[in-house]
């Protein structure tokens, strides 16, 4: 599905080339040359500057160190920050079960996509096929997440272009689905609702009514986003052409996701390799031309439409079922069973305790999450931890690719460009 604009014109990347003989962060001198006899000869040299991490606009963590002539970015080094959590060490000293609150606080701000893609990792080795029932819920809850991961990012890059009105409609969209979210898994921000072989919790009386209505409340508010961005003068001015990813680049970095969508590759996990029921469900592919700013703006918008249909869908299809496999080996027992009967209470002791003992073997397995491809390598020797555990961080090509999408850029348009690849320091430092 490619985005179409009317009326916006051609676009000028304004990339400029690097020079084969120029050396970075050194401060050179520039040549001393002047178009006429009344243009003074100003020599110049590069000015090294922090940008961040207080700087509000790198989002508390991050630092740009940039090298500038005039206002033009000539070089760029990125920290990153010291966010480190240790997940993946931290996965292997606990239970399979106990690695859920930790693929919580990856990507926090679309928490549930990080437990749904542990879970079917999880649930590929041990050869699990979940209920109906829950294979919906995951998904309707997951796209759920995957909206309020959109409405963040939109309304963070419209603040600090300026636009704070937009940032106000699209935390009050995102909190009303924070609200259904919290209803059906007990949480807002770090859920917690996957579990391996199922979801925690059913949803609770008249949540799917309450869920459309919140639906057509925030396609409202998403609507007046759409009308006070996509045609505003100085947004467009500030997100077209700059930022630019040439389809060819964004492979070669690692793209996937949205931001690869934008520089023309239509890959999606969801239709290219389709898990729990996205080959039931009709949505499309937004797919972009010009690889800018303004285009990865543009595939977020388009996505939140395309993440309503899927979860309306879903709620049409969905019927009444389990919601967890009936397996005591890998899922806790009900506690009538374990209050009265011996077994009950021996299953849950070991599940506890012990952890579900899941078959030796490694896996690779990958979902589409709100930044691109979530990758899970899990290697197990039948005990009941990890015995390795290796994560494909969605975020990390984007934000590895920053110093190339902003060299030759102006030094104001490092703001869009950090926003649009929606860096989540949880998922990239972890």
């Amino acid at each position: 599905m490619a985005i179409e604009e009317k009326g916006l014109g051609e676009r000028d990347t304004g990339a400029a080339p690097r020079s084969a003989g120029e050396r970075p962060f050194e401060g050179q001198h520039r040549p001393e040359t002047y178009d006429g006899p009344l243009d003074a000869p100003l020599g110049g040299k590069q000015m090294v500057v922090n940008l961040g991490p207080s700087h509000p606009a790198m989002h508390g963590v991050t630092r740009a160190v940039v090298a500038l002539e005039g206002e033009t970015i000539k070089e760029m080094k990125l920290d990153i920050g010291f966010l480190h959590r240790g997940f993946e060490k931290s996965c292997e000293n606990v239970t399979w079960g106990q690695c859920f609150p930790y693929t919580d606080r990856l990507n926090y701000v679309s928490s549930i996509m990080n437990n749904v893609g542990f879970a079917l990792a999880v649930e590929k080795l041990c050869k699990l096929d979940v209920p109906l029932r829950s294979k919906y819920l995951r998904v309707a809850t997951a796209e759920l997440h995957r909206i309020c991961d959109h409405l963040t990012l939109v309304a963070a890059m419209g603040l600090e272009l300026g636009a704070m009105t937009v940032f106000l409609y699209g935390v009050e969209a995102r909190d009303l689905i924070y609200d259904r979210l919290t209803e059906i898994c007990g949480a807002r921000l770090t859920s917690n609702y996957v579990r391996v072989g199922g979801v925690s919790r059913d949803a609770p009386d008249e949540w799917v009514e309450k869920t459309l209505q919140t639906l057509d409340r925030v396609t409202e508010l998403r609507d007046t986003i759409d009308a006070l961005l996509t045609r505003n003068r100085i947004f467009m001015d500030r997100t077209r052409g700059t930022g630019v990813m040439s389809r060819e680049d964004a492979l070669d970095f690692g793209f996937t996701g949205p931001c690869l969508r934008a520089s023309g590759e239509p890959y999606d996990v969801r239709k290219s390799a389709p898990y729990l029921v996205y080959d039931r469900i009709d949505f499309d592919i937004p797919v972009g031309a010009h690889g800018d700013n303004f285009d990865r703006y543009l595939m977020r918008m388009e996505e939140m439409r395309q993440c309503d249909r899927i979860v309306r869908q879903c709620f049409q299809q969905m019927e009444p079922g389990p919601i967890v496999v009936e397996d005591l080996r890998y899922v806790l027992p009900p506690k009538p069973l374990v209050y009265g009967t011996i077994e009950g209470v021996m299953a849950h002791f070991k599940l506890v305790m012990e952890g579900i003992k899941v078959p030796a073997g490694e896996v690779y397995s990958y979902t589409e999450a709100a930044n691109g491809e979530l990758g899970f390598y899990l290697v197990s020797d039948g005990g009941g931890r990890p015995y390795k555990l290796g994560l494909r961080a969605p975020g990390w090509p984007m934000v590895a690719a920053l110093p190339h999408m902003t060299k030759g850029a102006l030094l104001a348009d490092l703001v869009p460009t950090y926003d649009s690849i929606n860096m989540i320091g949880g998922e990239v430092e972890q």
